[in-house]
């Protein structure tokens, strides 16, 4: 067994052995002289994170694997790791080996992942971002941990075999419409911005990005007061509130003051503004759209002034002086 600091140089170097076993951890963190590592490498825990490695060895063994930010594209099908195994960020990512076991397991922001492996185990497994995930294998195991597939804009439907989880985060998974039958969730659901507008299980907690709410907030929102979110004391359920309300009805039951009017292709805008109590005012701007004359409330900064400063935000532009189209829309 050869100690991590010597281990290291080894590598660094060139001059490491293949089946080599060390002992203690391997940092190799932003360190842009790593090239390659050794086939069969076995050691405690691992940091390759922010490296130029191109691939990791065949043979790999470890407890802990930190692989964040590589230009990889595949994992060896022999890797081994048990505990913890990160990958977010590595945006080249295309695919796990099968029947990949693992503690925890992080692909945040793998954005060319398209399926998991089958026969993939894991208690934690965190899919943040994977924009392009379309699909669950058929067969595999969550344990009894966390998923979390929040952005995961492309999932359409979650495996039949999820059984028992603590929590799952679904928010912005927009085509999930149904929870699988026989799934039992015992901590809480983020629904935020899903398909999903019923539930089997009575007594789950809910969350919306994060925030705890109750079913009424979730499943009917039409049940909503502009009365009731002026009274809300916590910010950042008041916001969830008015998310869920929506802006033009908030605006249609509250007595907004009117801080600036013009014109433009869709008619008369305005510009409105809402004092809330312990948080910065709600201010937007409330338009026509010239081509359909459905009115549309755009939330803006609440230093905005005038009309033709929030429209000149809204399309990015910081200083208003630099937005002048010949034509709004």
């Amino acid at each position: 067994m050869i100690p991590a600091d010597t281990a290291k140089q080894l590598i660094l170097e060139g001059n490491a052995p293949d089946n080599m076993v060390v002992f203690g951890h391997l940092n190799f963190a932003q360190n842009k002289q790593l090239r390659f590592l050794p086939k069969n490498l076995t050691c405690s825990s691992l940091d390759v994170s922010e490296t130029d490695l191109l691939e990791l060895p065949m043979g790999l063994v470890c407890n802990q694997l930190n692989a964040q930010n590589l230009s990889i594209t595949r994992l060896p099908e022999d890797i081994s790791v048990r505990f913890r195994l990160d990958l977010s960020n590595c945006e080249h990512l295309e695919r796990l080996p099968e029947n990949l076991r693992v503690g925890s397991l992080l692909l945040r922001e793998c954005i060319a992942l398209r399926q998991l492996p089958e026969g993939i185990d894991s208690s934690f497994l965190d899919l943040t971002g994977c924009v392009h995930l379309e699909q669950f294998p058929q067969r595999g195991n969550i344990g009894i941990g966390h998923l979390t597939l929040r952005g995961c804009t492309r999932l359409q439907a979650l495996p039949d075999w999820l059984g028992q989880l603590a929590q799952l985060d679904l928010a912005g998974c927009e085509r999930i419409e149904a929870l699988p039958k026989g799934l039992n969730i015992s901590s809480w659901l983020d629904l935020a911005d899903t398909g999903i507008v019923q539930l089997e299980q009575s007594n789950l907690k809910l969350r919306w990005r994060g925030v705890s709410i109750e079913p009424r907030i979730a499943f009917e929102p039409q049940s909503i007061t502009a009365n009731e979110i002026m009274e809300t004391e916590n910010l950042e359920l008041r916001r969830v509130k008015l998310e869920r309300m929506g802006y033009e009805a908030f605006l249609e039951q509250v007595n907004a003051q009117v801080l600036d009017t013009d014109k433009d292709a869709g008619g008369t805008r305005k510009l409105l503004k809402v004092p809330f109590k312990g948080d910065e005012d709600f201010v937007a701007v409330w338009v026509i759209c010239p081509s359909t004359q459905r009115n549309y409330v755009l939330r803006v900064p609440p230093t905005t002034k005038s009309c033709h400063q929030a429209a000149a935000w809204l399309a990015g532009f910081d200083n208003p002086n630099d937005y002048a189209p010949l034509v709004e829309a």
